[in-house]
């Protein structure tokens, strides 16, 4: 079956339904990246152009589609530990912070969210941070949710099996600590351990919906490389809604690609990336 073409009218229909539901800005440069994603759901549904795609999108069984819609644009390339720096920071200053400040202790837990958690990568690299900070400082206690928009990626990460190739650059003692190895049929996979699963919740949801499936105060907030697909409104909008459910003094990161430069909000620059709360 030949590729469809997808024109501007089409594209036009597809990219108001994405930012619709999602808040996803496509702009006039992903025409290319829509078609080429979506070649498979026409497929499926055996549409022979992406008008006949787009009156689908807008029939009785639109909303099913509409989900796949956005599972196809909205999932990205990811890998453990990214941004290794935000790791770092993690270690020598949050934690630091949750030592010396009660008023950022809260109940004594340390809660971490991973909004854009993707096929997992990001929430395991934080997970694995903080479980190595509590083997070396016993009592520490934490737990993380993990949310995603894209059912398909979270999928993936709830399994939390792993090619053993996307850990090469991983230090081998992780590895070995906090990972199975497969067996038989899993020959040549990895597997989180559940001790490590235990600890995290996992939640479909898109970051613009009304309310969210936890009402928590986080010392940290990890929402990166996804605000670099809204516009400024919406950028805005979900920055300041994230430094609500901060505790005074907690840190939200973004992408490094990413800057909340000309939006309004009230919290600290610290580093490249990192924002702050400001402490009581």
């Amino acid at each position: 079956m030949v590729q469809p073409k997808l024109t501007q009218a089409d594209y036009s229909k597809i990219s108001q339904l994405v930012y619709q539901h999602s808040r996803i800005h496509l702009g006039d440069s992903k025409m290319e990246l829509v078609s080429s994603r979506l070649g498979k759901r026409l497929r499926e549904h055996g549409c022979s152009s992406y008008t006949e795609y787009c009156e689908l999108l807008h029939g009785r069984h639109g909303a099913e589609e509409i989900n796949h819609l956005i599972d196809a644009i909205s999932t990205n390339h990811t890998f453990f530990f990214r941004e290794k720096k935000h790791f770092e920071f993690l270690e020598s200053t949050v934690f630091s912070d949750f030592n010396k400040d009660p008023a950022f202790r809260a109940d004594g837990r340390f809660r971490c969210w991973s909004a854009a958690a993707s096929t997992g990568e990001e929430p395991y690299s934080i997970a694995i941070t903080l479980a190595r900070h509590a083997e070396k400082n016993p009592g520490f206690r934490w737990s993380m949710e993990c949310s995603d928009i894209s059912s398909t990626a979270l999928a993936t990460a709830q399994a939390g099996i792993y090619p053993e190739s996307r850990l090469d650059e991983m230090p081998l003692d992780i590895k070995r600590r906090y990972f199975q190895r497969g067996v038989g049929s899993q020959l040549g996979r990895l597997r989180v351990k559940s001790e490590l699963r235990a600890n995290m919740q996992w939640h479909l949801m898109n970051l613009f919906q009304d309310s969210y499936p936890f009402d928590s105060k986080f010392q940290v907030i990890f929402c990166r490389n996804v605000m670099i697909y809204f516009d400024r409104p919406s950028q805005e909008w979900l920055v300041n809604r994230l430094a609500r459910m901060l505790l005074p003094g907690g840190y939200l990161k973004v992408g490094h690609s990413e800057s909340l430069s000309g939006i309004t909000h009230g919290l600290q620059t610290i580093l490249p990336a990192v924002y702050r709360k400001a402490p009581k």
